[in-house]
């Protein structure tokens, strides 16, 4: 039995000074190992392969539960695991942050059109709109009813002679449509 797999028996069987004695073992192996990772990430990446190593170990190593490695190659495959985790938690916090993650959410029925309202806001919703009424004319009409009117969704359905119900379902359909269009998505 080699000393890494003869320590990673000692954590199992709960020695916690062993944890202490493992990193040293095992720490060239895993720098490189995160090192590879981290190659195939873009150059900007604020998460370094040091850190990777760290927080991947902290995981493996300071977790409450017991994960009873076999042998050596577990630990590592376990270890490469724990650094691919990593790498996909930091990729979502990033992609959420690109998609307006850390924006308050603002229901379009807030949205109030007047003087203090920004000019590119407006302009970039007038754009936005007019592509949405490409594809559905009446739905667009409520919109404007409702946005630069100032019309409650049954006052704009009354107005187009349609049901409320159809209103509020257009309402629902602008709304999404026009929140994916003005935040950048495809429409």
């Amino acid at each position: 039995m080699t000393d890494v797999t003869e320590i990673l028996a000692r954590i199992d069987q709960g020695d916690t000074d062993a944890a202490e004695r493992l990193l040293p073992l095992v720490y060239e192996e895993l720098r490189r190992l995160a090192a590879q990772k981290m190659a195939g990430e873009r150059p900007d990446h604020t998460l370094q392969a040091t850190a990777l190593v760290h927080e991947a170990y902290a995981r493996l190593v300071g977790s409450a539960s017991n994960p009873g490695w076999r042998d050596r190659g577990h630990f590592f495959l376990a270890a490469a695991d724990a650094m691919r985790k990593i790498l996909i938690e930091s990729a979502r916090r990033r992609q959420s942050l690109k998609r307006g993650g850390d924006r308050q959410r603002v229901p379009l029925d807030s949205l109030v059109l007047g003087p203090e309202f920004p000019v590119d806001d407006i302009l970039d919703l007038d754009a936005a709109l007019e592509r949405f009424e490409q594809e559905d004319p009446e739905a667009a009409q409520l919109v404007r009813l409702r946005l630069f009117a100032g019309l409650s969704v049954e006052e704009a359905a009354q107005s187009l002679g349609i049901a409320t119900r159809s209103a509020y379902r257009d309402w629902s359909f602008a709304q999404a449509w026009l929140f994916r269009a003005l935040r950048g998505g495809e429409s």
